[in-house]
């Protein structure tokens, strides 16, 4: 029989919610190999010797045992431990394996510490207090930066945003009621990258919840720009000069690198400004959308990622993300 949860810990057990219980049934749905494929090779058979079928290891006794370890792994449809916690967003990836190595986490009452250990999608998983602790004192931080700053690494000569992140450079209309630290700049991260010819909000988590949420591969979290244009010689009223077809392809039909791009808002702010609304982040993406079209960007603001808001925060400075705000 499984150990009930330590006092403290949380529960993460069988979904009553329909959104978690689809989720649950998809991980289950994608994971579970096709039948007929249930024997091969997961990187293809392609130019492999084929090796002896094993032996099925023999049923369990009808004695209410559990299945031997083994067995419980090779089952299909079974998910790494540490992915399935990612996808059901109690953590990051590399958070999921710390916590298994700290022994944090127990998986239907079993302490769990070994990892790359695989799971069925719909076990219960516990989390001790103090990996929620320790979650809890990570940080989010929204910066404006201004041109010339690169988002990550300092590359060129130049420096990295994450340089500005100072006690005199903390904004006074910071309302949270968090106390600066140093610990807070410790795998401070860029969730989304701005180039180093662009300003605006740009979001440094140490939360790996809050990076996946903006940039994972699945990211609905909408991004707000304001792009300032010329057409041609046109510098002035360019909305005029501009071919509607044109606005049209902006908001659908363009494609970068061979990918079709995905359907954008886009619309006139004033005659020399554009607003884009994104819902993913290709490597200078406004940029070269619009030089395909004809237009050459002057200027490029970010001004809110999905209920965030750039807002009155000036240049230059930063504020935490509050408890009361969410992406």
């Amino acid at each position: 029989m499984a150990e009930s949860p330590s006092r403290g810990e949380r529960t993460y057990a069988q979904p009553v919610k329909g959104s978690y219980a689809e989720r649950q049934e998809r991980f289950t749905r994608d994971e579970r190999p096709p039948r007929a494929a249930q024997g091969a090779h997961p990187r293809g058979n392609a130019g492999k010797t084929a090796k002896p079928a094993r032996k099925a290891n023999p049923p369990p006794a009808s004695t209410g045992e559990r299945a031997p370890r083994r067995e419980r792994i090779d089952a299909p449809g079974m998910l790494r431990l540490s992915k399935l916690m990612s996808e059901l967003g109690l953590c990051s990836r590399r958070e999921a394996d710390e916590w298994i190595e700290k022994g944090w986490v127990s998986v239907d009452g079993e302490r769990i510490d070994t990892l790359g250990t695989r799971v069925r999608p719909d076990v219960r998983i516990d989390i001790d207090p103090a990996a929620e602790a320790a979650q809890a004192r990570q940080v989010t931080i929204l910066l404006h930066k201004p041109v010339g700053y690169v988002s990550g690494q300092a590359e060129d000569g130049y420096q990295p945003a994450i340089t500005l992140v100072t006690p005199d450079n903390r904004w006074e209309g910071d309302r949270s009621d968090i106390r600066f630290s140093v610990a807070h700049l410790r795998q401070l991260a860029p969730a989304g990258r701005l180039d180093i010819d662009s300003t605006g909000l740009l979001v440094l988590t140490q939360d790996g919840r809050v990076a996946k949420q903006l940039i994972g591969g699945h990211s609905e979290v909408d991004k707000e720009y304001l792009v300032r244009v010329t057409y041609g010689d046109v510098e002035t009223d360019v909305e005029q000069h501009f071919p509607p077809e044109s606005l049209a392809q902006l908001r659908h039909g363009l494609e970068l690198d061979g990918i079709p791009l995905k359907s954008a808002q886009v619309s006139w702010q004033n005659g020399e400004q554009l607003r884009f609304v994104l819902r993913e982040g290709k490597k200078r993406q406004i940029r070269r959308m619009c030089e395909l079209v004809g237009l050459h960007v002057v200027g490029l603001k970010r001004v809110r990622m999905g209920r965030v808001a750039l807002g009155a925060l000036p240049q230059g400075q930063w504020r935490y993300l509050s408890a009361d705000e969410a992406f």
